[in-house]
């Protein structure tokens, strides 16, 4: 099934890429996407702003295709719960990455709880229209500085205790066998499973009630004189 997904982050689609390698889900982008305005509240709502946003688009071209979009942040508890939704702007849509991540090392320089935890919706819109949604997060830490190469975002300042190493320190199967974007998939995946599923067998329940009623006509139409 080709995919059209809405983001022009080219670290997330690589990863997303990754995690549905082995599925049948082909994504793709389309050059000409705009990201719609996101708000403020809410991953869901952003991820299906996105969604929306991007098929709207797609159909206004004639191009009937499913579209998948991805809203994820960190929380970070000292700072109640930010960036949250703000943390691809966090600090300023000016700021690179390496300075939003410093800026929010920064703030935590007296925090005694560095504990946080990264947070993703998936939306998922199939080419008839029909709408999944999947959450998940991860809980973790907020390390001193950067630590590691890998990843993207704040990865480098995200700490995982289970593996003892910050996002950016794990490879990448590592990493997407325990993130918030991995679990998100896994459950949507299951999801789009299930439903293709659900659909196979309504179309099996459909011809064999086709096929019963045919029978019945056969059986109940009257003889003919040889």
């Amino acid at each position: 099934m080709l995919v059209y997904v809405a983001t022009t982050n080219p670290g997330k689609l690589h990863e997303l890429r990754e995690l549905t390698a082995g599925s049948d889900l082909h994504l793709m982008v389309d050059e000409t996407y705009e990201a719609a305005p996101e708000g403020d509240t809410s991953y869901a709502d952003n991820a299906a702003a996105k969604a929306r946003s991007l098929r709207a688009s797609l159909l206004a071209r004639g191009i009937h295709a499913a579209v998948l979009a991805d809203d994820s942040g960190l929380e970070v508890a000292a700072l109640n719960g930010q960036p949250g939704v703000l943390s691809a702007r966090y600090g300023g849509e000016q700021l690179s990455w390496a300075e939003r991540r410093a800026l929010l090392v920064g703030e935590l320089s007296t925090a005694t709880d560095r504990s946080a935890r990264f947070v993703c919706v998936l939306h998922f819109i199939d080419e008839h229209g029909a709408e999944f949604v999947a959450h998940a997060s991860v809980e973790g830490s907020i390390t001193l500085e950067d630590r590691g190469e890998q990843g993207f975002s704040y990865d480098p300042i995200f700490w995982y205790p289970p593996l003892q190493r910050s996002f950016a320190e794990l490879r990448i199967r590592e990493k997407n066998a325990v993130s918030h974007r991995a679990i998100a998939m896994s459950k949507l995946l299951i999801s789009l499973g299930d439903s293709e599923e659900r659909e196979n067998m309504s179309t099996h329940e459909h011809w064999r009630d086709t096929v019963r009623i045919n029978a019945s006509h056969i059986s109940s139409a009257p003889e003919q004189n040889a």
